[in-house]
Order: structure tokens, then C-alpha cells, then sequence
């Protein structure tokens, strides 16, 4: 499954600039609907696109490895 680390990133950036970033921000910032921003961070398995990958790594200065991970599937 794809993880997004959306909430986290929002949260490292917070700290360094000391305040509070919001999914209002960054939706205003990037152009991404609020609604899209809160179903990647929330959403088990999200399918987002390309575009939108992009537009987070350019807001957070990040390369796409820090925007998403792949984490195995639970057998059992």
C-alpha cells in the first residue's frame, strides 16, 4: 500500500517556521482542493495523481520519497 507522510511534512514544516500550517495553506499555496488534501492525508491507499505529488514536493521542498512510502501489505 502507498502511505502518505502529508501530516507529518505539514508538521516538520510547522516546527521549523514556528507555527501552524493548515490544509487551508496549502491548498491555497499549491492549488489542491482542501477535500483532496484531506483525503491523501486520511485515506488508507488514496490513488492521487501525478500532478498532485508534484505540487506537494515543490511546497515542501522535498523530493516524491518523502511524500510517499510504500508499506507492505498485513498477511493474515
Amino acid at each position: 500500500m502507498i502511505r502518505f507522510r502529508l501530516r507529518e511534512l505539514m508538521a516538520d514544516k510547522g516546527f521549523n517556521e514556528d507555527r501552524k500550517i493548515t490544509f487551508e495553506e496549502v491548498s491555497r499555496e499549491t492549488g489542491i482542493h482542501r477535500t483532496t488534501l484531506t483525503k491523501v492525508a486520511n485515506q488508507k491507499g488514496y490513488n492521487a495523481s501525478t500532478d498532485i505529488i508534484d505540487k506537494l514536493c515543490s511546497y515542501f521542498q522535498v523530493p516524491v520519497q518523502k511524500i510517499i512510502e510504500h508499506v507492505p501489505d498485513r498477511e493474515g
